[in-house]
This record gives structure tokens, C-alpha cells and sequence, in this order.
């Protein structure tokens, strides 16, 4: 499957001491004599860090390879995906022949990569339907691509997979067919695949929801137990610029509730006929369902903290530092008991080391960790808020906009800033629309107070 090729810039240049002239020389070489049957993947990726005719050209080679191989088979698929976020138009013909290819994968990615590179070519686009008839194929890229596509022509095909027993495959085409057709007879529908038990069909649903531009389902889109990743890319997608209130939701209550991302905000698919042992909870914080994660989460805070701690320190030390999932949701549970006890300054000094995590991978513990040390202590929280707030120092809206609340926070409890803080917040405006939109109720609170 393709990976979320929108955030892939983070993850790019995982081989930063890999040239360009080496990465060619590894796809110019025959499989037989490759160090390891990942180097030709490895080398086509790495080319997207190099942008330009040398770039596309030996990738628009490894296209036309007739090597059946696993190493090539594997690249190829990675190459289309590479020349399409190149913008090489020059490879919409070949990436055309790669639908007729019999790796469904290969297939895949292609008709993701036609959409990027938005080809019109009838031809292509015929094929691209007649597969949807496929049921080997993953129909439900193909549905999207030809709505991206805007191909009218597919709308009958893709109508008739609207009641498809697979949920992905039904989101896709009933969001496909409002695309196409402008109309929204049964786009609701959407909202029951987004509390599915399945998490990929949650997430699935979520994009079919973005995809089809419904904005009246996003109040069930934030409620949907998935990664709060997903919820807040939704809302950033759908919602209707600065406007304040969209469908009875207000922007930033919805925003801080994302943010403090609480179990108790999402609608959960799983429950407890009894309640687990801590140790059983603690292992389901390392889960991949979110749902599950989520109602241990909520469980484990209304644990007793002498208990607990032990159990907590000892998984962090082992598994949870380097766990980007279970960091996550271990700092959200610091912040959701906020009182440790003997163990206070060891949940500080964690929560604070996540601010500083600046790994890709880590991207959403890090506004986790502002909340929860604000709940912990805001005391060693608020002299590192006037950088985090800072658009020219703190590149993550989601960090700034965490600041924001805190700050909030403070004001509302009666805090006095100092001439500093005060300053910070008034004097300069930021250039993200809802971090800009929170910094405006701040400058709001300082002003009155």
C-alpha cells in the first residue's frame, strides 16, 4: 500500500550520506551483483532528494526493465510513486504500461501516480476503469484516482461498487461518486465506516470524508477513534478558512479538544467487560488500534499512581522511550493524572524531554508534552513557552498552538505575565490561519486582564 505521500518529506533523506551518483551507479547495476536485495529500492527513493533529467531518466529505465526479480519488482513500485512527486509528465505513458503489469502493487501505485501527474490520456483512463471490474486490483485507488481525475465516464463503474462488502473499497466509491457528480444522496454513509472495529477502515473513512468534501460529517470524523493525526488533517482539509463556527462547532474549542485529545472525546469501538490488570494495559498502549489504546488510556487514569508508577517507569525505560505509539499515549496519560507523587520530577523531566524530541517520528508527542507538563508543573513549563510559541524558532503549528493554551491557561488561573510574555504574544502575528486565530483570543485575555 502507499504510504501518506503528503507527510513523506519527513521521512525522505533516510540516507543522508547517499549521492546521487551513487544511487545511480546501484540502479545501473545488474540484481546479481547488489550488496543486498533492498539496495535498488533504497537508491530509487533516495532520488527524490534529487530532483532533475539524470533523476528521471534512470528511473524511467528501471520502468522499462523486463527483470521479474523482487528487488526490481519492488522498485519499480517505489518508482512510480518517485517520478510522480518529481512531476515527470515525460512518465505518464510508461506508468500507463504499468497497469497492465500483473503485480496488483505496481498497478496500484501507478494509478496513484497518473492522478498526481493528472493525465488525460483517454486510453489510460479506460484502462484504469476497466480494472475497477478487478476484484485482484485495489479498487478503492482506482476509484479515488479517477475522481481526482475527474473522469465522468467512470461514474457508472464506480456506482457499482458503492454497496461493495469492503468497507474501503464502498467509502471510496461513495465518495468518489459525489466527486463526480455533485451530489450527496448518500455521502452520510460515510459517517458509519468511521466507527467501524477495523482501524484502517476508520482511517480509510476519514479520507473518504476529506475526499468527498463533506464537511457536515466532520463532527463525526473528530470523534472517530484513530490517531488524532488523521482528525486534525481533516480539519485543517475541511474546514472553511478563519471562519469561527462551522456545522455547531467552533474552531478552537475543537482545536484545543484535538489537542488535549481526552479518550472521553472519542466515540470508542471497544469495551471492558471487566476490568484488565495494569500490566495489560500498559502492554495495549503499544497497540496499533487506537480505539483500544484509547480506553486503556482512560482506564489506566483512574488507576491508583503508587501502583502504577513502577509498571509505567519500567516499560518506558524498556520499550516506551523509542515506541513512538506508546510515547505518545504515556504522555498523555502524565498529563491526564497530573499529580505523581514520589514520582513527580521523573514525569516532568519525561514530559520535557518530549518538547526537546524533535525525531519525525515523535511529531505528536511533542505538543502532548507541553499540555502534560502544563498540567504537571507550569511552573517549568512557562520559560520555554516564549520560544515554543515562536514561528520563526518553532516550526510545528501544533507546538505553537500548545504554547497558545498554556498561556491561556495561565491567564484564565490568574496568572500575571510578565512584560516579556506579554510582548511575545502581542507583537507578532503568526503565519498559520489557527495558530494566528488562538494568538488573537490570547492577545484577547492579556488586553482585559
Amino acid at each position: 500500500m502507499l504510504k501518506n505521500v503528503a507527510n513523506a518529506n519527513r521521512f525522505d533523506n533516510l540516507h543522508p550520506g547517499l549521492s546521487q551518483d551513487e544511487a545511480l551507479r546501484i540502479l545501473a547495476l545488474p540484481v546479481e551483483q547488489l550488496e543486498s536485495g533492498s539496495d535498488r529500492y533504497m537508491a530509487t527513493s533516495h532520488l527524490i532528494n534529487f530532483p532533475g533529467e539524470r533523476s528521471e531518466q534512470a528511473l524511467l529505465n528501471l520502468l522499462e526493465e523486463n527483470d521479474e526479480s523482487q528487488p526490481t519488482r519492488l522498485a519499480k513500485r517505489k518508482a512510480v510513486e518517485v517520478l510522480a512527486r518529481l512531476g515527470c509528465t515525460a512518465a505518464l505513458a510508461p506508468i500507463g504500461v504499468c497497469l497492465f503489469s500483473k503485480d496488483p502493487y505496481l498497478v496500484e501505485n501507478a494509478a496513484w501516480a497518473l492522478q498526481q501527474l493528472g493525465c488525460q490520456d483517454p486510453a489510460i483512463q479506460n484502462r484504469m476503469i476497466t480494472l475497477l471490474a478487478d476484484p485482484d486490483q485495489n479498487r478503492r485507488v482506482l476509484a479515488q484516482s479517477l475522481a481526482g481525475l475527474g473522469v465522468k465516464n467512470a461514474l457508472p463503474a464506480i456506482a457499482a461498487l458503492q454497496d461493495n462488502e469492503s468497507p474501503g473499497v464502498r467509502g471510496a466509491a461513495l465518495a468518489a461518486v459525489a466527486t463526480l457528480n455533485g451530489e450527496n444522496v448518500r455521502i452520510s454513509e460515510l459517517a458509519e465506516l468511521l466507527f467501524l472495529p477495523n482501524q484502517m477502515d476508520r482511517q480509510s473513512a476519514i479520507q473518504d470524508v476529506i475526499n468527498a468534501e463533506a464537511v457536515p460529517l466532520l463532527g463525526h470524523v473528530l470523534e472517530a477513534p484513530v490517531s488524532p493525526v488523521f482528525r486534525l488533517r481533516a480539519l485543517r482539509l475541511l474546514w472553511p478558512g478563519a471562519e469561527p463556527h462551522c456545522h455547531d462547532l467552533s474552531l478552537l474549542e475543537t482545536i484545543d479538544r484535538l489537542l488535549w485529545d481526552h479518550p472521553d472525546s472519542v466515540s470508542l469501538v471497544h469495551r471492558y467487560e471487566e476490568i484488565p490488570e495494569n500490566s495489560f494495559l500498559i502492554d495495549e498502549l503499544f497497540g496499533t488500534d487506537f480505539s483500544r489504546c484509547y480506553l486503556a488510556l482512560q482506564t489506566l487514569a483512574s488507576g491508583v499512581v503508587p501502583e502504577l508508577w513502577p509498571l509505567l517507569e519500567q516499560r518506558w525505560l524498556e520499550e516506551a522511550h523509542n515506541d513512538y505509539g506508546a510515547h505518545y499515549f504515556f504522555l498523555r496519560l502524565f498529563g491526564q493524572i497530573g499529580s505523581w507523587g514520589d514520582a513527580h520530577t521523573k514525569v516532568e523531566d519525561l514530559c520535557e524531554s518530549a518538547i526537546h524530541n524533535r525525531r519525525p517520528q515523535f511529531l505528536k508527542s511533542r505538543p502532548a508534552g507541553i499540555l502534560a507538563l502544563m498540567r504537571v508543573n507550569p511552573s517549568r513549563l512557562r520559560p520555554l513557552l516564549h520560544t515554543l510559541m515562536a514561528a520563526e524558532v518553532e516550526s510545528n503549528w501544533e507546538c505553537r498552538y500548545a504554547a497558545l493554551m498554556a498561556y491561556q491557561t495561565l491567564l484564565q488561573e490568574g496568572t500575571v505575565l510578565d512584560a516579556g510574555e506579554k510582548a511575545a504574544i502581542l507583537s507578532t502575528s503568526d503565519p498559520d490561519l489557527f495558530v494566528e486565530c488562538k494568538r488573537s483570543m490570547v492577545v484577547s485575555l492579556c488586553t482585559d486582564l
